[in-house]
């Protein structure tokens, strides 16, 4: 029983607890979509919906509703019948409905060599509302996920986006949704079904790898192989196959069964496998269907060693191999699987070589660092030990025991160095008697170093004639004693001289 309309209540004159109501429809042309019920504490009649109200097609629904007294007190049957009937409209509201589809789904059909953006069909939807709102038509990509589909979003129509397989899916199953244009959230869909109707793509092919030989001692007209064919087109009326050399071969010939199978026979004795072991014959093969489809096939014909009765005894290698039933793919995989095992034996013996080895630390705690490094090249300004400039000034100071970063000190070797100052005040003879002294040491150091020789001359009776080193206090000096020293210090004496005259007077 459906919802409920609306209730209708009947006034009984008599008094009493006993009084029970019993109602029904007895007319109407609602009757067939409306029912009535007795509420048995209220005794009232409640109208329910026993058929779906469509407010398009009919908005009022008219019935005769009778109701009687179900406890009637015999002696008052003379007073007249104890029923009495009412009329009843019932009013349908218009509510907003999803869109109603022509059909509960749809099927079409459509050749598998259609072109693309050609439309396959229509589907078609409207508003069930007074209102009568356009609808908007989508398909939902979850049921179409490679994407071969459009629909047109006004009209319905349905179009191919990319080319169709037959071989590859004979059947697609889409949905498609209509929506109301100004209320999207009514929407409903329907199943489309699309059949790909079959045609004929493809050619006809071997149906299966021909492992063919022939004897030696074969002779001519002699059957070797028997062959069939495939198509994976689906014709009407069955396949029919032709079998045929696109030429004349002198070696073998082909023999068409009609019923789509062929016979291969030689066409001359006497093989030679040391001559030809491979022969390859191409082979035609035609189907029957429109537009006729053909492919070439090509057998592969090993030469062997056969016994009388024509039993194989012994081909070539590879003609061994694959009548023990293996392919060329099985001997690569037989021949990697031995190269991974020579590489895992050649690593085990390594490991176990490089096991044997005494670790260079044998313990955490030995740790050995040994760094060497020869890059001494002075600290700076602040490095007084790396370079002592007073030796540009005092040449006595070479034969000091000042310690040099840069060369090995001379109190590591056995014997005294003797200054070549005292012997020669030439600047070229000092350095180059110090380079052979250094190039005749044994003691020298074996890597490479930096020595420097400088010479500025041997002391002056005058000493330094710096300002740094003079004396702060002024005071009188004698200059007389310049005249003494030669020719070189005439013009310096000249000029202190007459300095002092100058200022005397």
């Amino acid at each position: 029983m459906g919802s409920t309309v609306g209730r209708v209540k009947a006034n009984d004159g008599d008094e009493g607890e006993n009084a029970e109501m019993k109602y029904r429809i007895v007319d109407g042309d609602g009757k067939e979509y409306l029912d009535i019920i007795t509420d048995d504490i209220t005794q009232e009649g409640v109208i329910v919906v026993r058929k779906k109200l469509d407010y398009e097609s009919k908005r009022v629904y008219t019935v005769k509703v009778e109701v009687t007294n179900t406890h009637q007190d015999p002696n008052f049957f003379h007073l007249g019948p104890f029923s009495d009937t009412a009329i009843v409209k019932v009013t349908a509201k218009d509510v907003d409905e999803p869109p109603v589809f022509s059909r509960p789904q749809y099927v079409f059909e459509v050749n598998e060599d259609t072109p693309k953006g050609a439309a396959i069909g229509t589907i078609t939807a409207w508003d069930p509302d007074a209102t009568d709102y356009p609808i908007q038509y989508a398909i939902d990509q979850h049921t179409d996920p490679e994407r071969l589909y459009h629909i047109v979003p006004k009209n319905g129509s349905i179009t191919i986006l990319k080319s169709l397989d037959r071989e590859v899916s004979k059947w697609h199953n889409i949905s498609v949704l209509a929506c109301e244009m100004n209320n999207p959230h009514q929407r409903s869909r329907v199943p489309v079904l699309i059949k790909v109707l079959d045609v004929n793509d493809n050619a006809p092919e071997f149906a299966m790898f021909y492992e063919t030989f022939v004897c030696e001692n074969v002779k001519s007209g002699q059957h070797i192989q028997t062959i069939s064919a495939i198509d994976t087109d689906e014709p009407l009326v069955g396949h029919k196959f032709v079998f045929s050399l696109n030429f004349l071969n002198p070696n073998f010939t082909i023999f068409d069964n009609e019923d789509n199978t062929a016979r291969i026979l030689t066409r001359r004795s006497g093989f030679n496998r040391r001559e030809m072991s491979i022969y390859y014959l191409p082979v035609v093969i035609s189907d029957s269907d429109y537009p006729i489809q053909s492919s070439t096939s090509t057998l592969t014909i090993r030469v062997c060693s056969c016994d009388a009765t024509g039993n194989m005894r012994s081909c070539s290698a590879d003609a061994l191999l694959l009548s023990a039933g293996l392919s060329t793919g099985a001997l690569v995989a037989i021949l990697l699987c031995i190269l991974i095992l020579l590489m895992i034996v050649v690593l085990f013996s390594a490991l176990k070589k490089q096991r044997r080895k005494e670790p260079l630390i044998i313990s955490k705690e030995d740790v050995r660092d040994n760094v060497v490094s020869y890059n001494d090249e002075g600290g700076g300004e602040e490095d007084t030990q790396a370079f002592d400039i007073g030796t540009l000034r005092h040449p006595e100071v070479i034969e000091s025991n000042k310690l040099r970063r840069d060369i090995i000190p001379e109190m590591l070797f056995p014997y005294h160095r003797h200054s070549p100052l005292k012997e020669c005040a030439d600047v070229r003879d000092f350095i180059i008697n110090r380079l052979q002294e250094n190039d005749i040491d044994p003691f020298a150091p074996p890597y490479d170093s930096l020595a420097t020789y400088s010479y500025e001359g041997n002391g002056s009776i005058a000493e330094s004639l710096s300002s740094l080193e003079s004396t702060v206090t002024e005071g009188d000096h004698e200059y007389d004693y310049l005249s003494q020293w030669g020719p070189q210090f005439k013009k310096l004496a000249d000029m202190y001289i007459g300095k002092d005259t100058g200022v005397a007077h």
